[in-house]
């Protein structure tokens, strides 16, 4: 329906512009038409006055005709001479206009009903004589009137045939249109790997593919994410959820009961991630949100051997939870694979405040280190195992954080301080 809409608008529109176009041409043509023939009339009125004014003299000190006219040229073209007629027949509906112009004294011209009188002044000697000439202007008007009706019948028949053309040539745009649209929908449901692939846009199709392959992107990124979100769940839930079923199979096995403090301890880390996946697909930074570094570090620290080197206050612009989602898989994987000591400093980089957290592990594998976030690849001696859920907290509330190959365990997290917040003393970084 919007697509009916659209293609009437421009069909409308189309045949508005040629109406106007069309309009403003014959305006235009009907008036140069009505000056080339005002032109040609008193031009033929000129000649004739003049072809007349030729057989004109003074003989004996009277004004003669030296060659008789014709009886139809005496119908078209009048000699008077001291005010008195001498050559022509004047029509009675005329008689007043001609005498009028002989009176004159000069040459001019006048119209009167369908006629062009020229009047024309003889120069000679002692003697007013004036030549009157009619032009009949209705074979010019005639030509006038048919030459609009035609014009007006040609413009018609150009406004139909542009309105025609515009329906055709935006219905095969539209189809363009309509069969892109329908290819990248498919494309989108069954493979999304496809692209239009277009490449540099030479026109507004070539725009629409480009856009069309980035929303094909999109979705292609958005499934691909779907299932690193799967295998993230498969992966924190099933490490958990072994130790529970281990647990149980050897209290079977053995005839003594589940100790509660194994099954407690395998819940909450259960839980815990849980928790840690549901802030991953919901974390957003909103404005004015701010929380405590500090607090947030000693939460996701809780009872982990981790040291602190903080400043006494330092405020960053994200939520409590957002920021303890953060830190903690940070700090596991800190305590997994350090040797002896795990550490946690921040500092201050222009507007934002720099946590690193640092162990005295393996390290990262420098070949790897830009792949390290990524589900199932890790570095060093098994990092990895909880980065991709950092990477995806990270990502959805504006943080940035990499790993650093520095020949320990280093990962720094970039946090956008708050507004008003700010280190209030210098941090002092532990040694390494």
């Amino acid at each position: 329906m919007a697509v009916t809409r659209f293609r009437r608008r421009v069909v409308a529109l189309t045949v508005l512009i040629a109406t106007a176009v069309v309009a403003i041409l014959v305006v235009v043509s009907h008036v140069l038409l009505s000056r080339v023939t005002d032109a040609d009339a008193h031009d033929l009125a000129r000649t004739r006055a003049e072809a007349v004014a030729a057989n004109v003299t003074s003989v004996g000190g009277r004004v003669v005709l030296t060659e008789n006219s014709s009886e139809a040229l005496d119908e078209v073209a009048w000699v008077y001479a001291d005010g008195r007629l001498i050559d022509g027949n004047v029509p009675g509906s005329m008689v007043g206009h001609v005498e009028a112009l002989a009176a004159s004294g000069r040459s001019q011209t006048a119209t009167v009903a369908h006629y062009l009188l020229y009047a024309r002044e003889i120069p000679i000697a002692g003697h007013h004589v004036m030549v009157i000439v009619r032009v009949d202007l209705t074979p010019y008007e005639t030509s006038e009137q048919h030459s609009l009706t035609l014009s007006l019948v040609l413009g018609g028949l150009t406004v139909l045939l542009a309105g025609g053309v515009a329906h055709l040539v935006v219905r095969r745009a539209l189809r363009v249109v309509h069969e892109m649209a329908a290819l990248a929908d498919d494309w989108g449901h069954h493979e999304p790997g496809r692209r239009f692939d277009l490449g540099v846009p030479r026109d507004e199709f070539g725009e629409l593919g480009q856009t069309l392959d980035r929303l094909l992107e999109r979705v292609d990124n958005a499934l691909a994410d779907e299932r690193r979100l799967t295998d993230e769940i498969a992966h924190e839930l099933r490490t958990p959820l072994t130790v529970l079923r281990g647990e149980a199979q050897l209290a079977q096995l053995s005839g003594e009961p589940v100790a509660p403090e194994a099954v407690l301890s395998e819940v909450d880390r259960l839980g815990a991630a849980i928790t840690t996946l549901l802030r991953a697909a919901r974390a957003r930074t909103d404005a004015g949100t701010r929380c405590d570094l500090h607090s947030a570090a000693r939460r996701a620290i809780a009872d982990r051997p981790v040291e602190v080197a903080f400043p006494a206050k330092a405020e960053v612009a994200l939520a409590p939870d957002v920021a303890v989602s953060l830190l903690a898989p940070l700090l596991d994987n800190g305590l997994r694979h350090a040797r002896s000591r795990v550490w946690i400093t921040a500092r201050r980089r222009d507007e934002a405040i720099v946590v690193d957290v640092l162990d005295d592990g393996p390290g990262f594998d420098p070949a790897e280190v830009d792949r390290v976030f990524e589900a199932g690849v890790t570095g060093g001696d098994g990092y990895g195992l909880g980065l991709p859920v950092v990477r995806r907290i990270a990502a959805s509330a504006g943080v940035e954080v990499r790993a650093i190959a520095d020949g320990r365990g280093h990962v720094e997290v970039t946090l956008p301080a708050a507004q008003s917040g700010c280190l209030q003393v210098p941090g002092a970084n532990l040694p390494a």
